[in-house]
This record gives structure tokens, C-alpha cells and sequence, in this order.
């Protein structure tokens, strides 16, 4: 379960990362960069984690014309990133032509709705009508069709992906938050067990775990919540 959880990396700086690393220990598989870390630490802070032998989301949610979209993942795919993502709202077209684009081994996935996305602000600020989980399956279609292998989404929509699109299309889930946890700006959270038990393949973890005095203990708590969960 351990390279199942991602932890999200959300500083701002090279040291208070690779002091993360570090308070987080040896169990540590998989971080995610996010937009934060990387306009400040820049390309190389990728190839100093790979040298840890840590696996690299790169968040940046790439959203753009297709040729520009192309083009970036292209050049973010040569950093060796083990997964890139892109903004599904970017269209088929955009996101086929970023799959063409790949370097490597690096996986691309697409960011159907926020999980900070509520009713409310789908329908009435984004100006999408119908439920939040009918837009998110409706980006998962057209991210499998642009041959991307998987999108991130809440956990609470996993099993209707899983269902309609098979269960080897990827589910990257942020909007996990341990009981009792804040859900702060998060609207459509579960649990870790509960995520795992819907059948997310990844849990993206950020507060939760980097803003406990205990960094350790949080991230091991959730893997054993994880490890934990009875299917039915």
C-alpha cells in the first residue's frame, strides 16, 4: 500500500522537501510536485528526487491549445517523471497530442473536476450543467478515448470510472482525509480506507500528512488504514 500513497510535497522551497523526504523515512515510495515546489525549485529538483529512488507526480495540470500542450509535456517528459497530467477541460485533441508527446516510461492522466468542485460552483460558476460525477465520467471517457491511461478524480467517483471505463484505467485520488481530519478547501473527500475500498489506485495526501508535528506517524497511520480495509 505504501506505493499507492502519493504524498504531495506542497512547500515552497528544495530544503523543506528533502527534509519532508527525510522526517517521512524509508517507506516513502512516491511524492507528488506540485506547481508550488516546482516554479521554485525548478526542472532538477525532479532528478534530485529520482536519485533518492522516489517515484515523481509532476502536478502542474497542463491546459493549453494542442500544439503548446504538446509541447510541454513533451519537454516535462524528458525530466523522467513517472506520471504528468493535463487538464481534460483542454479537449480530445489536446490531450491525444500530449499522449503522442510522451518521453519514456512517464504516464500522462487528466484532471477531470477539482475536488475542491463542488454542485454550486460546477453549475452556477463554471457554467456546466447535470452533476458534478456526470462531468468528471464525461472527461474519463474522453481521456481513455485520447488514449491517456488513467485521470485524477474525488474517490467518491471511482466506482462509477471503474464500471464504465474498466478497472485498469488509473484513478489518481486526492480529497483524502483521514476521520476526523479537516477537510479545509476539499469538498468531495473519503477516507483513506474508504478510497481504497471504492478502488482508487492512488491517494494523493498532502496536509493530512506534511502539516502533522509527526510527519511519520501520519503517513504510516494512513497506510495502515489502508492496509486495513475489508472488501466486500
Amino acid at each position: 500500500m505504501q506505493e499507492r500513497l502519493i504524498v504531495a510535497l506542497d512547500v515552497s522551497s528544495k530544503e523543506e522537501a528533502l527534509d519532508a523526504v527525510k522526517d517521512l523515512g524509508p517507506k516513502l515510495c512516491f511524492v507528488k510536485v506540485g506547481m508550488e515546489l516546482f516554479y521554485s525549485t525548478g526542472p532538477d529538483f525532479i532528478a534530485r528526487l529520482k536519485d533518492q529512488g522516489l517515484k515523481v507526480f509532476l502536478d502542474l495540470k497542463v491546459h493549453d491549445i494542442p500544439n503548446t500542450a504538446q509541447r510541454a509535456i513533451h519537454v516535462l517528459s524528458k525530466l523522467g517523471c513517472d506520471m504528468l497530467n493535463v487538464h481534460c477541460s483542454g479537449g480530445i485533441t489536446m490531450m491525444r497530442q500530449a499522449q503522442q508527446a510522451l518521453e519514456g516510461n512517464t504516464i500522462l492522466i487528466g484532471v477531470t473536476q477539482l475536488t475542491s468542485t463542488d454542485q454550486q460552483v460546477l453549475n452556477e460558476q463554471l457554467g456546466i450543467p447535470g452533476s458534478v460525477e456526470d462531468s468528471v465520467l464525461r472527461y474519463a471517457k474522453l481521456a481513455k478515448e485520447a488514449g491517456l491511461s488513467g485521470v485524477v478524480c474525488s474517490p467518491q467517483e471511482v466506482r462509477r470510472l471503474k464500471q464504465s471505463l474498466g478497472s485498469d484505467f488509473i484513478t489518481v485520488t486526492p480529497g483524502v482525509r483521514p476521520a476526523g481530519d479537516s477537510v479545509q478547501d476539499q469538498k468531495r473527500v473519503m477516507t483513506p480506507g474508504e478510497a481504497i475500498a471504492a478502488g482508487s489506485d492512488y491517494l494523493v495526501v498532502g496536509r493530512p500528512i506534511m502539516a502533522q508535528a509527526d510527519r511519520r506517524e501520519a503517513f504510516e497511520r494512513i497506510i495502515k488504514e489502508m492496509e486495513e480495509v475489508t472488501y466486500e
